[in-house]
């Protein structure tokens, strides 16, 4: 089993959902973290606490609008200048947005487009071309079920999925010979902020620890294996 001790992983959207409970899995395998999100305050809140609670692992924090296009490439560059070496890539950060492809506003294509496609793409190439280097690494790209059943009260949702899909083929074939895994996680309907305020019981999702803990198992297996993809979904099927 591999150990996380002093590995260093990015993870977007950190604070909330998903994001949040990878990072708090990853900090109690003994990963430094670096988190970007956009609540300044709840990245701090975050980091202080991870740090009491894992005295020694670093916390390095970023706040960042993934819709603009400024603040992503500052997030590159802080990225490549913390890491170098960087050891996991989490792609988790989206926007989830349940509209049709004819009712769908100009602000609903773009800031999905920007934040689920633009973003994993753009961070995945930067840190790929490092990880090249190091003959290291991992990148998680969280998709969505949506990639293989398509949602078309969700469309540009499903297609900025598909699109995700898409890029971890192409990263894991381009990065294999560098000894660099990819992999896709494929969630079903899971209980992060998107559902807030539901009435629907907590066994009829995906739990974000569920997340966290498919991630930690493709981390701890042998250095020879790779996870190519892994699709969590409830057991009563999608809601």
């Amino acid at each position: 089993m591999a150990t996380l001790i002093n590995q260093k992983a990015l993870i977007t959207g950190a604070t909330k959902g998903m994001g949040l409970a990878i990072a708090e899995k990853l900090a109690s395998l003994g990963c430094h973290l670096l988190l970007a999100a956009r609540d300044r305050r709840a990245l701090d809140a975050l980091k202080t606490a991870l740090e009491q609670e894992h005295p020694t692992i670093q916390v390095q924090c970023l706040a960042c609008d993934f819709s603009d296009s400024a603040q992503l490439k500052r997030l590159i560059q802080w990225m490549e200048h913390t890491a170098p070496d960087l050891d996991i890539l989490i792609n988790n950060v989206g926007i989830f947005r349940p509209v049709s492809l004819f009712e769908e506003s100009e602000e609903d294509f773009e800031l999905q487009m920007l934040i689920n496609y633009h973003t994993p793409h753009l961070l995945s190439r930067a840190a790929g071309r490092n990880m090249q280097k190091n003959h290291k690494g991992h990148i998680f790209n969280i998709s969505s079920i949506a990639s293989r059943k398509p949602v078309a009260s969700a469309a540009t949702y499903t297609v900025t999925k598909y699109a995700v899909m898409g890029l971890t083929h192409v990263l894991r074939e381009a990065l294999r010979p560098y000894g660099v895994k990819v992999t896709e996680i494929i969630p079903g309907s899971t209980l992060t902020s998107s559902w807030e305020g539901t009435t629907v019981a907590a066994d009829r999702f995906v739990l974000p620890t569920d997340i966290a803990d498919a991630i930690a198992s493709c981390l701890q297996m042998s250095d020879g294996a790779n996870v190519d993809e892994i699709v969590v979904t409830p057991k009563f099927g999608n809601i």
